[in-house]
């Protein structure tokens, strides 16, 4: 028979996450706003991504995701690493060792012109959320940043041996390649030529180089 004065036996106590509601960890809560956030601006643009509405998209209060990802620069960081990483595997699949380092440098431009045509809103924010000036990157923002900026440098070492200089190819470059996607995804190129964006870009990268 069962002794009623005997000490019930403890229950074992569940491991409990420490994300928002115990359905994640940190690094899986922030994957789940950055992947939101990432889709609200694909589908209606950048206008239409704000605290409130990106935790309504993902059944948060907005008071979870400030505690586990920041304010909303934040979150912008945490999608434009996202995309900066996409990039840098678009990028990487573009060049190839064997082929000459100026045939790889006009793969680059194309692969660029590619990469943001296919998805126009999350590339441009990059570019169009400006976060506090004095406000430095975090260091994991960096790194997604100096990953497809190293590649090009990579690219062009052949072509340019002085770093410092290289580093400005890299920038000048870089920036001239911005201008001719946005004013080729935002349907503002042909006020200017009827020449495609890709010979625009080999043009550009062709006569840089020399």
């Amino acid at each position: 028979m069962h002794d009623p004065s005997a000490t019930p036996p403890r229950k074992k106590k569940t491991a409990r996450s420490s994300g928002p509601r115990g359905e994640h960890d940190r690094n899986g809560f922030v994957a789940l706003v950055a992947g939101a956030a990432e889709s609200l601006v694909r589908h209606e643009g950048f206008r239409a991504l704000g605290m409130r509405r990106l935790a309504g998209a993902i059944g948060y209060a907005p008071n979870s995701i400030y505690n586990a990802v920041g304010d909303l620069d934040q979150v912008v960081l945490r999608v434009n690493a996202r995309t900066l990483e996409r990039l840098h595997g678009a990028l990487a699949a573009a060049t190839d060792p064997g082929r000459a380092p100026r045939d790889n440098a006009l793969a680059l431009a194309d692969a660029y012109l590619v990469f943001v045509a296919a998805d126009p809103r999350v590339w441009s924010l990059l570019f169009e959320h400006l976060a506090a000036p004095d406000q430095p990157f975090p260091d994991w923002y960096a790194a997604a940043l100096a990953r497809p900026v190293g590649l090009v440098d990579e690219a062009l070492a052949p072509l340019i041996a002085d770093a410092g200089e290289r580093r400005r190819a890299v920038a000048a470059l870089w920036a001239a390649l911005h201008g001719l996607a946005s004013l080729s995804t935002s349907g503002k190129l042909a006020v200017l030529t009827p020449d495609a964006p890709r010979d625009l870009a080999r043009l550009l990268v062709g006569r840089f180089l020399g």
